[in-house]
């Protein structure tokens, strides 16, 4: 997996202060994307145990809420092979870190087995690790600036833990419109 950049302290892609790590390689290609250079898998910089005890130290500070994975597009199968480790040894070592992800696959693709194209043999895990998931494919038509974490109106912020508890989607605090 590359990466585009890391932001070590970053307020705008999830709550608190937070480690943003941007991922490289999304087949969404949507239109009016802010970040469309990260399309390409092998944009930016190669992903290394390095950068990945960088990312975790980063974390450990009380003052940091947490880590938000984005991109590109972390739950691209080719991308899940890196994350799901990285999850796993944040939620060991650092368990006050809440996990974040944005992805343009829906929690309904996410968590369909017979989907291929982002179902795979890390999704579960992922999934039952992190606290929210912003969910959605950017449309640029529902383009809304002033949504709180998210770009357009149709993105979902699901809140993870509770929606498995409830066997239903419950879409976080967070999304106030």
């Amino acid at each position: 997996m590359n990466y585009g950049q890391i932001y070590y302290a970053d307020v705008a892609n999830g709550i608190g202060c937070r480690t943003s790590l941007f991922v490289s390689g999304c087949t969404h290609h949507c239109k009016g994307c802010f970040n469309d250079m990260t399309w390409d898998f092998t944009y930016g910089h190669p992903y290394t145990q390095e950068t990945e005890d960088k990312i975790v130290e980063s974390l450990k500070p009380s003052y940091i809420s947490g880590l938000t994975i984005l991109g590109g597009e972390p739950m691209e199968l080719l991308n899940q092979k890196a994350i799901a480790p990285l999850i796993e040894r944040v939620k060991k070592e650092v368990p006050h870190a809440s996990i974040w992800i944005y992805s343009g696959y829906t929690w309904e693709e996410l968590n369909d087995p017979d989907n291929k194209r982002c179902h795979g043999e890390y999704t579960d895990a992922i999934l039952s690790q992190i606290d929210i998931l912003v969910d959605g494919e950017f449309v640029e038509e529902k383009k809304d600036i002033a949504l709180s974490f998210r770009g357009s109106s149709n993105q979902r912020i699901i809140d993870v833990p509770k929606t498995f508890e409830a066997g239903h989607i419950v879409i976080s605090d967070y999304q106030v419109r």
